[in-house]
């Protein structure tokens, strides 16, 4: 094991340090020979990592160059701890250099926070606290109260990793759950039933750019009364203009965006103000001790590799739709 030497790199070095814990970067030294520094681009154009085997990364991964990664003429693998690896892959696998992603360990913080938000959009939660700022409007919450958990409609877009994991935490609920795969060639049920017929409507659309703008008004417009739609995909799937013409009409939606386009919105975007808006700052995914568990997918991995296992978390050259 010992005769494999790995680096760190990162062009933020201090992510390395919130990412990879000191309890794990220790087993990564038992595991191999670990340089102590991070490294960047600049450090690889100087020739320093000319020994090094392996290189783990994390946010800060950089899209090497031909002419970096002759500098690299060991370099077998890439562990990187966090998600999609679409801006830094391709010329990775042009050399044949295996490529790791902690995109499961990522998608978990992910759905654990959408069956949180659908749970309580359900009980119309987000409603009803607007009306508990207003004595006047208080005693109108029992009234607003949304239909529950039992026998709702939940439509899940998409049919990745997050939405898998979506679906089998929903399993102890009592929902009628509706899968809608983001290949319209793939679908049993249309993107209008879907947005029609759904107390809960939460995109997972992977991020292409077919799938830009798919979010109309007339989605909006046709949600069931009461409804609410959840964004932990991405915020250029929506078309903002158009959903906000819609929710200023329907007071009775809710819409909770954990990411928007641009992000964060434009100082005079109605997103900010709109009653039944609700604003997070992308924090669906993985946060703080939750970084941990990318590094461990990664380190584990990482000694499968080693030891001539079979690896849970490879990227596969084919599955990457933007190829270059």
């Amino acid at each position: 094991m010992k005769s494999v030497t790995a680096s760190f790199f990162c062009m933020n070095p201090a992510i390395i340090k919130d990412i990879y814990s000191p309890a794990q970067t220790n087993r990564l030294k038992e595991l191999c020979n670990l340089t102590p520094d991070v490294f960047s681009t600049q450090d690889v154009e100087a020739g320093k990592l000319s020994e090094t085997d392996v290189l783990f990364s994390t946010w800060g991964m950089a899209s090497f160059t031909d002419e970096q990664l002759e500098k690299m003429p060991n370099l077998k693998a890439v562990f990187y701890a966090a998600g999609a690896t679409d801006s830094f892959c391709h010329p990775l696998f042009r050399k044949q250099i295996q490529l790791f992603s902690a995109w499961k360990a990522n998608s978990i913080p992910v759905a654990e926070f959408t069956v949180a938000q659908i749970t309580l959009g359900l009980k119309n939660y987000f409603q009803m606290l607007r009306f508990m700022k207003d004595p006047q409007t208080y005693s109108a919450c029992n009234r607003a109260a949304g239909c529950g958990m039992y026998g709702a409609r939940v439509a899940l877009l998409g049919n990745g990793m997050i939405s898998q994991h979506v679906q089998a935490l929903l399993k102890s609920y009592d929902v009628e759950i509706i899968v809608i795969p983001s290949h319209p060639s793939a679908r049993t049920i249309s993107l209008e039933e879907a947005f029609a017929t759904s107390q809960v409507v939460s995109n997972h659309f992977p991020n292409r750019d077919d799938n830009g703008g798919v979010f109309n008004g007339k989605l909006f417009e046709s949600m069931h009364p009461g409804a609410v739609f959840i964004n932990t995909g991405r915020g250029c799937q929506i078309n903002e203009p158009e959903m906000i013409k819609v929710l200023k009409k329907r007071p009775d939606l809710t819409v909770l965006l954990d990411v928007t386009w641009p992000e964060p919105p434009k100082a005079d975007s109605p997103l900010y103000s709109l009653p039944n808006v609700f604003l997070s700052p992308h924090i669906a995914g993985s946060l703080h001790d939750e970084w941990h568990r990318m590094a461990d997918y990664m380190i584990d991995d990482f000694e499968r590799w080693i030891k001539g296992e079979v690896t849970q978390n490879a990227v596969d050259p084919k599955k990457i739709i933007t190829a270059k």
